[in-house]
């Protein structure tokens, strides 16, 4: 700065002094009358409340109302989804406090419907949809339904279940037991003995999960003909979540799993889809403290909202002791920055279709190591390898820009105007 104006600097007449001086009191009181009323993102961010008392719901509430527009009752086996009346106590405390509901209501058990019947009983949820809308109104978003339905599909213990049931399924009185027997006789043909190496096709594995597993579960069955919006979080198999029909499927991020990969998969089955997609904000741990650190929550959460998360919302489970479940203050300081970096700053949007990775039909691979399971039922093939490599190219390369989708003629690649296609065997990104 030169001398000249150091000078006038000095010299400045004391009423422009006084006008600056009002003017910078006004402008904090401004600032300061706007800071009491909350801002509002363009994402739904939250709780996923899995406490066992209304009291630890409101008291959730009241910690964190002020830093967020979200609240999952997230209680699908506990006393507090067996029972309406508690239900409908928190989501009022919640939506008198300005925040939207999701409501976990349990899980749809014929065998032993008496746990939760006062919901799945009745002869539709038409009636329920109506008491909430007109309870809530716009603050009503939808019904979280059952949990990891395509992690369970991954991981469970198929072959233990056949030799369980022994001899041929379909003899067995259960749902989908004559697909389940179509695809222990396939196992039986490429692995026991030894006809190929591996499966040309997966179109029973998929059809099983997709139909037996989603579509026609009697609780999926009766939110689709009342048509209430569908939630639920998972960690593999999206596009089939999507295609049996839920309407909103949230990421778990966690697990030390890669969150880029994560969303990439979501991101990419909800746009070719044309559904909505969030992030569940899931353990790291298995033990105390079970969740990541707050720094490390904050940037997962800020790379799906940078990635166009319409939904954002930490898990809160167990309640051992504490008075917020397995949320400490640094869990708290972390959401709290979110919330008020994303609703004061702006951040470069990644949310647009740059770049999609096409994986083959079917293909249903957990994605998540070396030795990830084929729709539960089957080991590696012989293009898990090539899959492996070239998606871990493409995330390097694109991150969160990225969209994992697959080659399927109901929703094909042409329909989304990417700037880059790779497929599975590609060579080169």
């Amino acid at each position: 700065m030169s001398s000249s104006n150091r000078v006038r600097n000095f010299l400045v007449p004391t009423f422009l002094i006084v006008i600056l001086a009002v003017s910078i009191f006004a402008v904090y009181q401004s600032f300061s009358t706007v800071s009491q009323t909350k801002a509002t993102p363009n994402a739904y961010v939250g709780i996923a409340f899995g406490g066992n008392t209304t009291d630890e719901a409101k008291q959730l509430i009241d910690k964190v109302q002020k830093y967020t527009n979200l609240f999952i009752l997230d209680v699908g086996r506990n006393p507090i989804s067996a029972d309406q009346s508690k239900v409908e106590e928190v989501c009022d405390y919640a939506v008198a406090h300005g925040l939207y509901v999701i409501v976990n209501v349990g899980i749809k058990d014929q065998s032993n419907s008496s746990d939760w019947g006062w919901f799945w009983n009745q002869p539709s949820l038409d009636g329920i949809k109506q008491r909430w809308t007109e309870r809530w109104g716009d603050k009503f978003l939808g019904i979280y339904y059952n949990d990891e339905p395509g992690g369970v599909q991954l991981d469970a213990s198929w072959r233990r279940f056949y030799e369980y049931v022994g001899g041929n399924l379909s003899s067995v009185d259960f749902p989908a037991a004559h697909e389940l027997e179509d695809i222990r006789l396939k196992l039986l043909n490429y692995v026991d003995n030894g006809t190929k190496p591996t499966p040309d096709d997966y179109e029973l594995e998929a059809e099983f999960f997709m139909e037996s597993v989603i579509t026609h579960d009697p609780g999926v069955e009766n939110l689709t003909a009342a048509g209430i919006r569908s939630f639920t979080s998972d960690y593999g198999l999206y596009w089939w979540d999507y295609k049996g029909g839920y309407d909103v499927m949230l990421a778990e991020l966690g697990w030390n799993a890669s969150v880029a990969e994560q969303i990439a998969l979501v991101k990419g089955a909800a746009r070719l889809q044309d559904k909505e997609w969030g992030a569940m904000i899931t353990w790291k741990y298995r033990s105390p403290p079970y969740l990541d650190s707050g720094v490390e929550i904050y940037n997962q959460m800020l790379m799906s909202y940078q990635a166009g998360a319409k939904y954002i919302a930490v898990f809160n489970y167990p309640y051992e002791g504490g008075a917020y479940g397995t949320l400490t203050d640094d869990h708290f300081a972390a959401l709290q920055r979110f919330w008020n970096d994303i609703t004061t700053k702006q951040y470069a949007d990644l949310s647009s279709p740059q770049a999609a990775l096409v994986l083959p039909k079917n293909f249903g691979w957990g994605l998540r190591n070396p030795n990830d399971t084929m729709w539960g039922f089957w080991l590696t093939d012989n293009r898990t390898n090539q899959v492996a490599v070239v998606t871990a190219m493409c995330i390097y390369y694109y991150g969160v820009n990225l969209d994992i989708v697959y080659e399927d003629s109901t929703y094909p690649i042409t329909n989304v105007d990417y700037q880059k296609v790779y497929y599975w065997n590609a060579t080169a990104i």
